[in-house]
């Protein structure tokens, strides 16, 4: 089952249909953008296996040059994905689909730091139980808290966050 009202955090434990449920999701994508070549990955907890997450499917674009990301616009579009600019993060065009939320898109130019963090951070927790165990401890203490306040719930994981990605980089060299 996946959707969540916007703005709430509200965790779930993982649930295998994500993965099938990316998978159809990255192929309806793949069909709608025909002009570009794309990376499509799938990204955020729901993409870990054995950790609790908001019950929305979180999906990276990698496109070539982010002015690409204009002419995607109509193609997601049709695909019933809702266009959200950048939605505060420069460099990156952000697009939601379903009422409740569903998926969220992330589309960026290949291999930005954005698009490198985000799959170091997949892999990282993917590898290293130990790591997921606390994340997952800490996402339970932050929902709680911030059950109302999405925004506050995401930038309080940040530190943690950016500990692991450093500490990946460290070991992917």
């Amino acid at each position: 089952m996946i959707g969540l009202e916007k703005g709430k955090v509200i965790l779930v434990e993982y649930d295998k249909s994500w993965g099938v449920e990316f998978e159809n999701e990255k192929n309806s994508i793949q069909r709608a953008i025909t002009d570009y070549k794309i990376g499509v990955e799938h990204v955020g907890s729901t993409s870990i296996d054995s950790l609790c997450a908001k019950p929305i499917i979180d999906i990276l674009i990698g496109i070539e040059h982010f002015d690409d990301g204009f002419e995607c616009i109509h193609d997601l579009e049709a695909i019933r994905y809702e266009s959200k600019g950048e939605n505060g993060v420069q460099g990156r065009h952000f697009f939601a689909k379903g009422n409740p939320r569903t998926h969220h898109i992330h589309m960026v130019e290949i291999n930005s730091s954005f698009w490198n963090e985000h799959l170091l951070f997949r892999d990282y927790l993917r590898n290293n139980s130990d790591t997921r165990i606390r994340y997952s401890e800490l996402k339970k203490e932050l929902a709680l808290k911030y059950v109302n306040d999405r925004e506050k719930y995401t930038s309080s994981k940040s530190e943690f966050i950016q500990r692991i990605i450093k500490k990946a980089k460290e070991v992917d060299i």
